[in-house]
């Protein structure tokens, strides 16, 4: 009788401990939950994208930043594509989203076609802090040079115009004018960023938009009285501001 009073005492006991740890086991884990925060879904149809950058309107005050290929794709792949998207905000760039999931709708059904592998790279980025050492370009004409010289950076408001020479060479300018509409000048565009033809692609609406530039070299003088094109310059970012 007394072993068998010990052994129901250690059974009680075992069991205690045992419910104990359970308890703690799952309030850890419900703790674990609680703390891991919930990224953010959106859903809807992806209305421009280029690289790795898209827009999509439900997912306001965001660009989306996809790192990686999108079915063998980039990004650009999925415009006018239904999605439904899970992401979270960059820490040091809080207008940027990273995609971490996509899931293409198709015939009522969800088919996922991205799950970030990689770390974020953001080569041709210009960051809100960056923008704001371009200051704005009065070009007041052809033969005013002190209005670009020297600067190195600067933005201009304008208009994209690509052209084609007669041989098939494409040419892409930015023309500015004065406050009249009269045209004073062109800026030949030796190249443009990933991010800046994004945001070109997602300003199709609009004639005119702010360009940020890396000024380089002036155009010959007699070439530009003749054409008015000014100087050469990369394009890092187009928008509204």
């Amino acid at each position: 009788m007394v072993l068998q009073a010990r052994f129901s005492k250690i059974a009680v006991l075992t069991a205690f401990v045992i419910f104990i740890a359970a308890g703690l086991a799952a309030a850890q884990e419900s703790a674990e939950q609680a703390a891991a925060p919930v990224k953010p879904e959106f859903s809807g149809v992806v209305k421009a994208g280029l690289g790795k950058y898209l827009y999509l309107p439900s997912a306001k005050g965001y660009d989306i930043v996809v790192q990686g290929q999108v079915d063998g794709k980039d990004a650009g792949s999925l415009t006018g594509k239904e999605i439904v998207l899970k992401g979270e905000p960059l820490k040091d760039e809080p207008s940027l989203l990273v995609a971490d999931t996509i899931e293409v709708k198709e015939g009522g059904a969800s088919r996922n076609v991205f799950t970030r592998t990689e770390e974020v790279k953001l080569d041709d980025y210009l960051d809100a802090a960056a923008r704001q050492g371009f200051a704005e370009l009065k070009i007041t004409g052809a033969d005013k040079t002190a209005d670009w010289e020297g600067k190195g950076k600067g933005k201009v408001y304008g208009r994209l115009i690509t052209s084609k020479s007669p041989d098939g060479k494409e040419t892409v300018t930015i023309s500015i004018a004065d406050e009249k509409g009269k045209e004073v000048g062109k800026i030949i565009v030796d190249s443009l960023t990933e991010f800046a033809k994004y945001y070109i692609t997602k300003l199709r609406l609009f004639d005119r938009f702010w360009l940020h530039l890396n000024i380089k070299d002036t155009v010959d003088a007699k070439v530009r009285r003749r054409t008015r094109e000014l100087f050469h310059a990369d394009v890092l970012l187009a928008g509204l501001y």
